[in-house]
């Protein structure tokens, strides 16, 4: 089968950073989903490995996380799809990726692929969706209801790929105002048209930002990027009691200054519950058949940008430099090989 992979850690600029090779097509696992893979998207945690993780003993290793596709083959112990199913998934950390013709996956992590969108448009949804529902509900504990909006969310980097999904579900399922931060043009109107109630710049100070909206403090930030830039910002704006929620990588994360408010401080990382094989794994797989029912009735929306063509080496490359300069809007896919 085609695969599309890289032999040494680094930037995108690197001789071989990207490669179209040749695979054995695998075999399925009692539990797993052998899917041909009908469109994937490009995430930073794809640029980040690249970048930093050698493949083991000088070989050639996989990425990509998101993908929609097609159930073409099933472990003896699979029961929640069957032949012929179109499914979208965000895969696993510690297994091969979905930049190859076809691709392993447990169940347990599978939804069924919204029917009122394409693969590229399915593609665009899986980890961002993830990441951002677990962020919102089982980590900051927001209640889902739609209600009055008495308590707002900041959600800084608001037209990355999570910020972009987070406002959508933020603004249509909970009662928060939600307030992303964005400082161009065009990634403002994107917030805007992803739900934002309003949109403030993070290159000011959060707290003059907020304030010049009538807003002096929030009971939840969601640090998307840039934590440790932002938390003396975020140490002002939080409400006493308040919670963060981060999801980036910072080297260093003095926390010290949220504790006279005791704000708690809440990691965010879709792929902990496959890498552990958690007991409550297969709320992944029920997270994603909800996020289907939402789109599918209009409440949710895919935040693909750009389909940047067939999946291959030059196509991915190109859109690992992208994500690598920390500018995208929203997320670009790649369909079909």
């Amino acid at each position: 089968m085609k695969a599309i992979g890289y032999r040494v850690a680094g930037p995108s600029s690197a001789s071989g950073a990207l490669v179209d090779f040749e695979l054995p097509t695998p075999e399925p696992g009692p539990r797993d989903l052998r899917v041909a893979v009908r469109a994937v998207s490009v995430n930073p945690a794809d640029v980040k490995l690249r970048a930093t993780r050698a493949p083991a003993d000088g070989g050639t290793a996989v990425l990509g996380f998101d993908a929609a596709g097609v159930v073409e083959a099933v472990g003896q112990d699979v029961t929640l799809f069957k032949l012929g199913d179109d499914v979208f998934y965000a895969g696993a950390i510690d297994r091969p990726g979905t930049n190859s013709e076809f691709h392993l996956v447990d169940e347990r992590i599978v939804g069924r692929k919204p029917a009122t969108l394409s693969f590229g448009e399915s593609a665009a949804l899986p980890l961002t969706s993830i990441t951002a529902w677990e962020l919102l509900f089982d980590r900051l504990c927001v209640t889902q209801h739609a209600g009055k909006r008495n308590a707002a969310i900041l959600i800084i980097n608001g037209a990355g790929g999570v910020g972009s999904i987070l406002t959508q579900m933020a603004s249509t399922l909970t009662g928060l105002t939600v307030i992303a931060t964005a400082s161009r043009p065009e990634t403002i109107a994107w917030c805007r048209k992803m739900g934002a109630h309003r949109v403030i710049d993070h290159h000011k100070p959060l707290k003059d930002e907020l304030r010049a909206i009538g807003i002096e403090q929030v009971q939840y930030v969601a640090s998307l990027t840039a934590t440790d830039r932002h938390l003396p910002g975020i140490a002002e704006i939080i409400a006493p009691q308040g919670k963060v929620a981060l999801i980036d990588d910072p080297a260093v994360l003095d926390i010290v200054s949220l504790k006279l408010k005791c704000v708690s401080v809440h990691w965010e990382l879709m792929f902990t519950r496959p890498l552990f094989q958690t007991a409550d794994m297969i709320e992944q797989h029920r997270l994603l058949d909800r996020v289907a029912d939402l789109v599918d009735s209009g409440v949710l929306r895919t935040t693909l940008t750009e389909d940047a063509g067939p999946i291959n080496a030059k196509n991915l490359l190109r859109v690992h430099a992208r994500v690598e300069g920390g500018r995208s809007i929203g997320k670009t896919v790649l369909t079909g090989f």
